[in-house]
């Protein structure tokens, strides 16, 4: 029995202009006439997730930030991790922020070290401007998540340095080739699925979710039914290789699967 639908967004449930297609917010808003609950599961702000869920024209729980911020749907804040401003500190410094553009996540801030319009197109539908900021000089407090943008090949590295200096003490994930991710130890869009489900009083076992990169394992691993896109990294369909391919996000893979699943 299936009772609760979560995805990812990006590469998931957002078309290859990273927007809402009419297909999806249509044939979400059937399955939530028929009782079915939601949650979005991003690396992206939570203020810029607000707007997506408008454009869906649904109510859902918002996990952002790969989980280090839980959102109802009204809004009420129900899970919060922040990194440890020390930590934040450390690895806002040149020995793993050079050559890369350096962003930290807040509850009601986006802070970059330098401009970059790609990121401005990117969120133009929301409306979240981030705002530069001499990041290496950050206190570190209240940051949810650090994310470095640059060339795969360069990330690799920085990845490996990140790994060498906290160990256990962060979660460190890849949601695009070009962003590197990092939250507090603990977070995830597994955890947070988990959070979400024991609220509502839902099983994992009736819980049906979607994605396609190596953020998603841990939301996929949670849920009774994962679904792995046909454009998926292929660290994630390799971590889970009994999980049932839907189309792309660019056929509307989502959508189509849900519509074939539940007879639409």
């Amino acid at each position: 029995m299936y009772r609760f639908i979560a995805s990812d967004l990006d590469g998931t449930l957002l078309d290859e202009h990273h927007a809402v297609n009419a297909l999806t917010a249509q044939t979400l808003q059937q399955l939530e006439a028929q009782g079915l609950r939601f949650a979005l599961a991003t690396g992206r702000h939570y203020l810029d997730v607000k707007g997506i869920r408008d454009a869906l024209g649904i109510s859902a729980y918002l996990i952002s930030s790969n989980g280090a911020r839980v959102h109802d749907a009204q809004d009420r804040l129900i899970h919060s991790s922040n990194l440890d401003p020390a930590i934040v500190r450390q690895i806002a410094q040149p020995e793993f922020a050079a050559g890369t553009i350096l962003n930290f996540y807040l509850d009601d801030a986006w802070l970059i070290d330098q401009p970059y319009q790609y990121l401005l197109d990117l969120h133009a539908d929301s409306g979240l401007h981030y705002h530069i900021a001499p990041l290496h000089q950050h206190d570190g407090a209240g940051v949810a998540k650090v994310l470095y943008i640059a060339d795969h090949t360069h990330l690799l590295t920085v990845e490996a340095r990140l790994h060498q200096a906290l160990g256990e003490r962060a979660y460190i994930t890849f949601s695009a080739d070009n962003c590197l991710e990092v939250m507090a130890p603990g977070v995830s869009k597994g955890h947070a699925l988990r959070l979400v489900l024991d609220e509502l009083g839902i099983s994992p076992a009736d819980c049906l979710a979607f994605g396609d990169g190596q953020n998603d394992i841990e939301l996929l691993q949670t849920a009774g039914h994962p679904r792995v896109m046909a454009n998926a990294h292929p660290r994630l369909a390799s971590q889970l290789p009994q999980a049932q391919t839907v189309a792309s996000n660019v056929e509307s893979g989502v959508a189509l699967h849900l519509r074939q699943l539940f007879a639409l």
